[in-house]
């Protein structure tokens, strides 16, 4: 029996909506951002992730690391507001994440734990991310303006036996939304209900496209790793006439100091409940598409600070300039259900890569390279599956413009502008520091690809 909902107009489970136009917006203009420190642009030496099967990149330039930069506002430019207000939508959901992370943790809450038709898991924090990360771009943009992909719908959740997950997401969805006046947004004027809960998340229904705007959400991108209390993003990015224009990555256990990167995270966890140790734990971390400001990374708000200040002591980031891959350390997925960690050990050894891969969950590994804790990354899939665009977009859009590369194993930018997919990808996807080891990558796959089994 499914669920009713007197203010909505269908009941649930109701079929998948019809795929919503994206969003063409007016001309915003374009004015410079206002900056402590002048920053040189240097969008010429970025390559450009609009899609181009013919095109090959083979040249990058990696910026030395400019240690911390603080600037005045984003208020001016192309894209600024939107990414304002992605910045703080994600912000809000890692905090909401942590406090469910933190929960599942504590205590049994498997009825919180569901696993969809791939039997990938889904938690109350991806339904709750996803509505309120949809709530507030609406609110912000107007409903009929905001076109969103997401990962999540809300068949499971509508279900008569799914009534205890659906009032717990609504709480948490309140919770996280009576927090919108510390980040400089309206919460709602009184809480949503549960069938506004899940309208919210139903309006996450585009289809993506090459023409008009639209948003790309990952509410919690690497959910086993969320349930094993390990490594995991939420990840946001805004893609105009198929090109990811900016991209937003929450990580919530991500330590802003490489030293902690060392240490399991449950160490981590420990450590932080026995001592007066901080570890600064989690950053947001984002970029704009050829803006000339670069990525940028700001440290997580502690829940006793309550107080967001735009941009919240954000720094400059850029991609690590190692381009001798003996010193160079390559990410790889933690899972080997969709990825090949046989074939990458093979190009790791040919290529000369000696350190051990940093293997963690989601698209953090794009927040490594980014940051220069890493140098490579790697994915290779297993026939049949299809990499999705809300697991690589904004990754794809902040290692770009902190300096580095990111293509399929044949050169090509990655496509997002043919629907929930990436059509037409070469092999596999490489993400470099720099045009040196991207191109060696290249090389390597080249020649063992026919043995490589995939």
């Amino acid at each position: 029996m499914p669920i009713s909902c007197p203010n909505f107009r269908t009941q649930f489970p109701l079929p998948q909506p019809t795929r919503q136009t994206n969003y063409t917006p007016p001309n915003l203009g374009i004015s410079p951002s206002i900056f402590h420190s002048n920053l040189s642009s240097n969008s010429a030496n970025y390559p450009s992730s609009r899609c181009n099967c013919r095109q090959t990149i083979s040249s990058a330039t990696a910026q030395d690391y400019s240690g911390t930069l603080q600037f005045e506002s984003m208020d001016s430019g192309n894209y600024s507001k939107e990414l304002e207000v992605a910045v703080k939508a994600v912000h809000m959901a890692c905090l909401l994440c942590q406090r469910v992370q933190d929960s599942l943790l504590s205590k049994t809450n498997e009825e919180h734990v569901q696993s969809k038709d791939d039997d990938s898991p889904v938690t109350i924090a991806d339904w709750s991310v996803q509505a309120t990360v949809s709530w507030v771009l609406s609110e912000a943009f107007g409903c009929e303006s905001v076109s969103i992909v997401a990962e999540e719908d809300v068949e499971a959740l509508s279900k008569t036996d799914s009534i205890s997950i659906l009032n717990a997401v609504t709480r948490t969805v309140n919770g996280c939304l009576a927090e919108a006046p510390f980040f400089g947004l309206r919460a709602p004027s009184t809480p949503l209900t549960t069938c506004e809960v899940l309208k919210a998340i139903s309006r996450c229904n585009s289809t993506g496209g090459p023409t008009g705007r639209f948003w790309v959400l990952d509410p919690v991108d690497g959910t086993l790793g969320f349930v094993r209390g390990d490594q995991y993003a939420i990840a946001l990015a805004l893609i105009e006439d198929g090109e990811p224009v900016l991209g937003v990555l929450g990580c919530p256990n991500y330590p802003m100091k490489k030293e902690w990167l060392s240490y399991p995270y449950g160490y981590h966890r420990i450590i932080s409940r026995l001592t007066s140790v901080s570890m600064d734990k989690g950053c947001v971390i984002y970029a704009r598409k050829g803006s000339g400001d670069g990525a940028w990374m700001q440290p997580l708000l502690l829940d006793k600070e309550k107080k967001f200040v735009w941009p919240n002591s954000a720094r400059q980031i850029n991609v690590s300039t190692i381009d001798n891959p003996a010193l160079a350390t390559f990410c790889e997925p933690v899972e080997k259900g969709n990825s090949s960690h046989s074939f990458t050990a093979g190009l790791a050894h040919t290529v000369g890569l000696r350190n051990e891969p940093l293997r963690v969950y989601s698209m953090v590994k794009y927040a490594a390279i980014a940051r220069g804790d890493a140098e490579i990354f790697m994915k290779f899939a297993r026939s049949g599956y299809k990499e999705k665009i809300w697991d690589h977009a904004a990754g794809v859009v902040i290692i770009e413009e902190a300096g580095g590369v990111v293509t399929d194993a044949g050169g090509h930018p990655l496509c997002f502008s043919k629907g929930i997919y990436l059509e037409g990808l070469d092999r596999g996807i490489i993400a470099c520091s720099g045009a040196a080891l991207h191109d060696k990558i290249i090389r390597a796959v080249d020649a063992s690809w026919n043995s490589s089994g995939l």
